[in-house]
């Protein structure tokens, strides 16, 4: 299987099965010199583990890292950098009549038609418990990313019908309640919301967004290697995402060139922008606004509730799925949208040394 590295200059690589004995990812091109220790990536990890609410599967793991490679006295060395979490609650007999059938918005259709064979237990590399490598090599880019002034904030905007009220917008409310929505009330109803859907065996999708503060003008590339495009991707790798827009996104469709596009003006000495209906980019680079963007994540596909389906034998049959399931998936991924766009803004930065021929004889002169 090809495809389970992403970034250029600052690259990971995931490996791993739900139910395996153990997943991890690969860190390739950390420079050497950061800080880093095992604490650094078990802060991001704790908020994706399973079992944090009623909200969450109630898979029981610890998800504790261990850095295996790329760590000496306490620093980065330059070299590979590989992390993993032991999967230790494992309940596969749950997913053993799964085996005969395919789930509903599950890969299990189209890994039997590439692969000719599939691990059926919990999804195997399309479970959602994959994004703990992506979480980990995050983690050391937010640490790298902090050194420069960017920071990263992800929340959960909207739980099925709820959304946030931006006139209650309060970002230190994210980590005060389990859905990581920036506004209490919301939150409160959210909850109620997703109690409801628990108690007819459903479950519930949502809108995470996220925002990037510090960013110098120029990160990313006008045509292939847009920032834009670039994030898109990250974040429609995440398995649960179905949508991706920045700034105004959709919006934009409707409205006209002269309510869309941004005013330049002065600020404080700078050029700037009145208002930020592209979301931070233009041309493909950022444009040292804020960056901001919002992803669609569909309901948890597994859910309790009769479902019709087939199984391999071309048979069309019912079936309620067993074992331990999110209700909703948007709080958990909150974290691993945050770590897959620090990788991508990682990544740019350390691609955009090499654009000006003169901070490159800068550099290497000093």
């Amino acid at each position: 299987m090809a495809g389970s590295s992403f970034g250029n200059l600052f690259r990971i690589t995931t490996w791993g099965e739900s139910h395996g004995k153990g997943i991890g990812v690969v860190v390739d091109g950390c420079p050497a010199g950061l800080s880093l220790c095992e604490e650094d990536i078990q802060k991001f990890l704790d908020r994706r583990k399973p079992g944090q609410s009623k909200f969450t599967t109630q898979r029981r793991e610890s998800d504790t890292v261990e850095i295996l490679s790329g760590v000496f006295e306490g620093k980065t060395t330059g070299t590979p950098i590989s992390m993993m979490v032991w999967n230790k609650d494992q309940h596969s007999a749950d997913y053993s009549e799964i085996a005969s059938y395919y789930r509903p918005g599950h890969a299990d259709f189209c890994f039997d038609e590439k692969y000719g064979f599939r691990d059926y237990r919990g999804g195997g590399r399309s479970s959602g418990r994959e994004t703990i490598g992506r979480v980990a090599g995050g983690a050391i880019a937010i640490k790298i990313l902090e050194q420069m002034d960017i920071s990263i904030l992800a929340y959960s905007q909207a739980i099925g019908p709820v959304s946030i009220d931006p006139a209650r917008f309060d970002p230190a409310e994210i980590s005060k309640n389990k859905l990581y929505m920036p506004d209490a009330t919301a939150a409160a109803k959210a909850s109620a919301y997703l109690e409801k859907c628990l108690q007819e065996q459903n479950s519930s999708g949502g809108i995470i967004e996220c925002q990037i503060f510090g960013l110098p003008v120029g990160l990313g590339d006008p045509v292939f290697e847009k920032l834009d495009a670039n994030l898109a991707k990250a974040i429609l790798s995440i398995g649960a995402v179905k949508g991706f827009e920045i700034g105004a996104g959709f919006g934009a469709a409707t409205a006209t060139g002269l309510t869309n596009n941004d005013a330049f003006c002065m600020e404080n000495g700078h050029i700037s922008k009145r208002t930020n209906y592209s979301g931070g980019t233009l041309g493909g680079m950022s444009d040292g606004s804020l960056l901001f963007f919002r992803a669609a994540v569909k309901p948890t596909p597994s859910i309790a509730a009769t479902q019709q389906t087939v199984n391999k034998d071309g048979k069309e049959i019912e079936i309620s799925i067993k074992g331990r399931h999110d209700p909703i998936i948007v709080p958990r991924a909150v974290v691993v949208v945050e770590a897959m766009t620090a990788i991508t803004i990682l990544d740019a930065l350390l691609s955009n040394m090499t654009a000006r021929l003169d901070r490159i004889i800068d550099f290497y002169q000093s």
